[in-house]
């Protein structure tokens, strides 16, 4: 069994330095210097926004301040994440809004005072004018994306006994199946009932189409008296988009049958619906090779988007994507394809597709990455190239690789790499797994430091972000700050989440600091509390009462302190023997006979074992009357 296991391990080792020496290359052929004769030119053309451009440039972004997009607006000034989802879908909706007025009302829009002109605020053409029987009124209906009236006219057409073109045909195929047969919701469109409902995952299904047999774009290819492969290749990628995979596979079948040659389109649509349709991992493989095979054999040159569908149909291959992986980098060498961020994000995640998995090779493989991409500025050329970044700090939190970490946020900070992010949630999670590699590996300062870079204008960061900070607080032995972060925890929002209060009371109420520390703590838990007291539903934990109960102790405020002791009674929990014991002593040191004897009543009507003890205590530290004795 062992010489087995040996025998996986090398080869795996072997395939990671194969690897390894193919992104080297890869790199070495993609990213040289051209050698071209550079050509002055004896007039330079300006375009109209390069003043503005220019302008643009000189501007940073301000950390201290909002995203940039909530500026315009000071009633949008969002503190939590939540906030930032609310307020960025009403911003959307009121633009939608504006949008739909002017362009139901063109008539009134009519002026342009833009220099230089914005297309997007003018109005738009959205109403039909063309009402007669034409190819010219098809076209129209297709430029609109109106598919059911595009449907219509076709059929009228046919009707009529008028021929429409190939070209229009191809046209009204692709609409048709990029919809799914239906209508798309057309920007600043009232909503309807339907589309009203909440985002969850019944609405999710709600939006997503799903290929239905003999619609219309089947009905129509049928019709045709011919078929060329752009036919074909519009309802393969149709059906592929909306779920019917096997359906795509049979089409193709009959394309072959029908001897034509395949474009390079369905070939990526075929290998990357792959997965749907075999269920084995070497029948996956089998039938992707088959794929490549055919294309070669079709002679249909191969672009980056078949290599990343292929290395993304790999990912579900278990051990086979190690194997095989850099052969496909081998294959885009030959062919001179240089590779996008989603090429590197799908190995990468082949090489760490689990934890236990990650070493000292596959590290390497990650730092030979980032060293060959230092100081490149990306385009997106691949939907999952915004996938990257994310990926490759999740490897260097995982690993805690700080160093990896700093060259992964180096490379966004590139030119407008940082648009490679993705949307919202991407951000969210780049931005936060690295404020966590900080607060995990890096010194104190530096990660406040950090903290005020990108906290709130690039992340809020969530519960979990906000014990990792409290944790390098305590690690570095900056107790003195947690009042200050208590005000970042109610700004975002956080001031709710139990286990969070608690952990800040408990690193406050652990160890005794200097006075004006103490003041500062005390001040904190009283407004803890008072945070508390406006949640009636939340419970109080015995642990919370107790640190705040201390807290007041340490800065000699005994009155609100006692105060805590009746909140004990209050929310029935059973304070420690430990608090009553400091709680006693604190009444010595104020010379309060009274409330030590009412201390050791509260103690007995609690049954606490600690009783006796403090009444002897109390009996020898306090000059007690008769009745008190």
């Amino acid at each position: 069994m062992a010489a087995p296991c040996r025998h996986v391990g090398h080869h795996i080792q072997k395939n990671g330095r194969f690897l390894r020496i193919n992104i080297n290359q890869l790199f070495a052929c993609s990213f040289s210097e051209s050698k071209e004769a550079i050509v002055i030119p004896r007039k330079k053309s300006w375009n109209k926004e390069a003043v503005l451009e220019a302008l643009a440039s000189t501007v940073q972004r301000d950390p201290t301040a909002y995203p940039y997009q909530f500026q315009d607006d000071s009633y949008l000034s969002p503190r939590t994440s939540i906030e930032f989802k609310l307020f960025s879908l009403s911003q959307e909706s009121g633009r939608a809004a504006a949008k739909y007025f002017v362009n139901s009302n063109p008539k009134l829009f009519t002026k342009d005072f833009a220099e230089p002109h914005i297309p997007y605020l003018m109005p738009e053409s959205v109403a039909l004018r063309l009402e007669e029987v034409s190819q010219e009124a098809l076209e129209e209906r297709i430029s609109l994306r109106k598919v059911s009236a595009a449907v219509e006219m076709y059929d009228q057409l046919l009707q009529s006994g008028t021929a429409v073109s190939m070209e229009t045909t191809h046209k009204l195929l692709d609409l048709i199946c990029l919809y799914c047969d239906r209508d798309p919701v057309q920007e600043g469109t009232p909503q309807t009932e339907d589309r009203r409902k909440p985002m969850g995952r019944q609405a999710m299904d709600f939006l997503k189409c799903t290929w239905k047999e003999n619609n219309n774009a089947e009905r129509i290819f049928n019709l045709l008296p011919e078929r060329d492969a752009r036919c074909y290749s519009a309802l393969i990628r149709g059906m592929v988009k909306h779920g019917a995979y096997a359906k795509a596979f049979n089409l193709y079948e009959d394309l072959l049958n029908n001897r034509l040659s395949a474009d390079v389109h369905i070939f990526n649509a075929l290998i990357s619906a792959v997965p749907d349709v075999r269920k084995k991992n070497n029948e996956r493989w089998d039938l992707i090779a088959e794929l490549l095979n055919q294309m070669n054999e079709q002679k249909v040159r191969p672009n980056l988007l078949t290599f990343n569908s292929v290395l993304k149909a790999l990912r579900q291959c278990s051990f086979l994507a190690k194997t095989f992986s850099p052969q496909i980098l081998n294959e885009m060498k030959a062919l001179g394809i240089a590779p996008s961020l989603a090429t590197y994000e799908h190995i990468l995640t082949v090489f760490f597709y689990k934890s236990a998995s990650s070493g000292p090779s596959n590290m390497a493989i990650l730092q030979d990455v980032l060293m060959e991409l230092e100081g490149t500025s990306f385009t997106c050329q691949d939907p999952n190239d915004v996938l990257f970044f994310a990926t490759a700090m999740k490897l260097c939190l995982d690993n805690k690789d700080l160093e990896l970490g700093y060259k992964v946020h180096s490379l966004v900070e590139v030119g407008e790499n940082w648009r490679l992010l993705g949307d919202s949630y991407q951000q969210a999670l780049y931005y936060g797994r690295f404020f966590n590699l900080l607060c995990l590996m890096e010194h104190i300062d530096v990660v406040l430091k950090w903290y005020s870079r990108i906290v709130p204008s690039l992340l809020y960061p969530n519960p979990q972000g906000m014990k990792n900070l409290l944790q390098a607080l305590d690690t570095d032995s900056r107790l003195d700050l947690l009042p200050t972060i208590w005000k970042d925890i109610k700004s975002l929002g956080h001031d709710n989440k139990v286990d969070l209060v608690e952990e800040l009371l408990s690193l406050m109420a652990r160890d005794e600091h200097s006075a004006e520390v103490q003041e500062s703590f005390a001040a904190c838990a009283l407004d803890v509390k008072s945070v508390f007291g406006e949640r009636p539903k939340k419970e109080w934990s015995t642990s919370s009462l107790s640190h705040i109960s201390i807290l007041l102790l340490r800065a000699n405020k005994l009155q609100k302190a006692w105060d805590m002791l009746q909140l004990f009674k209050d929310k029935n929990r059973v304070p420690s023997g430990a608090l009553l014991s400091s709680f006693l002593t604190a009444c010595r040191c104020s010379a309060s006979p009274q409330r030590a004897v009412e201390l050791v009543q509260l103690s007995a009507a609690f049954s606490l074992p600690t009783t006796p003890e403090l009444a002897k205590r109390t009996l020898a530290e306090f000059e007690l009357n008769d009745k008190q004795r």
